[in-house]
């Protein structure tokens, strides 16, 4: 009886992993595509019942952890100045890394987040705080996906990716900023002058601890890296 329970649980395992071939490609191409669209069915879907959620997309957050697991396995496949295994190998394991990327890049749908609600006056609760963190995760992947692949570009040998990094990294901070600025501008029903304002300082506030984060993160990944001190 248990053995056809884990035959079970495997099948489940094995369809839900293979589902995801069909269902990431649909969800990023609606989130580039179609950013407020999708943080609004977002929105809705959380209304649902647990098994019912998300049934044609991915979940918000494991879109962006997916997205980061692709980021991380590009930047590894891509000509490096630098040694691609060398922060892995810092904070203990290819799984550690991605769980910092996704913490510091899980700021950013944070803060934003966090942003709307406190314009709205609405009481940050972690009920409350739950559809619009979910929606910014639909944002929050292409835009990790493309800015890390711009940082990239700028470590390729001889210089030869600074063109490509600049143009990457101006493509998508244009991109994320229009999708939020039109995401504030509809939750909020202000003007596009004040949206933008929020935005920045959202978004400079979000960079900020980003980096404060990642550096925390390589502090204390050194201090207990073997041989440390």
């Amino acid at each position: 009886m248990d053995f056809m329970k884990l035959l079970k649980s495997l099948e489940e395992l094995l369809y839900e992993l293979v589902s995801w071939l069909v269902f990431y490609p649909v969800t990023m191409w609606r989130s580039v595509v179609k950013p407020l669209r999708m943080m609004s069915y977002a929105d809705m879907e959380l209304a649902d019942k647990p098994e019912d959620q998300y049934e044609e997309t991915l979940s918000p957050p494991l879109f962006l952890l997916i997205t980061l697991l692709l980021s991380q396995g590009l930047s590894g496949a891509l000509p490096s100045i630098y040694d691609p295994t060398e922060a892995a190998r810092e904070l203990g394991s290819g799984s550690n890394l991605l769980i910092a990327r996704g913490v510091i890049f899980g700021i950013y749908p944070l803060c934003m987040a966090v942003t709307l609600l406190r314009a709205k006056t609405v009481r940050i609760t972690r009920n409350s705080l739950r559809p619009p963190f979910f929606s910014q995760c639909y944002v929050a992947a292409p835009f990790a996906f493309v800015l890390v692949l711009g940082f990239d570009f700028f470590s390729m040998p001889q210089q030869e990716g600074v063109l490509a990094g600049f143009l990457t990294i101006a493509a998508t901070m244009l991109w994320y900023a229009q999708a939020q600025i039109r995401w504030f501008m509809h939750d909020l029903d202000i003007s596009a002058i004040r949206a933008t304002g929020i935005f920045v300082a959202a978004f400079l506030f979000a960079t900020v601890a980003a980096f404060l984060v990642a550096g925390l993160i390589t502090l204390d990944a050194k201090s207990i890296a073997p041989g440390a001190g």
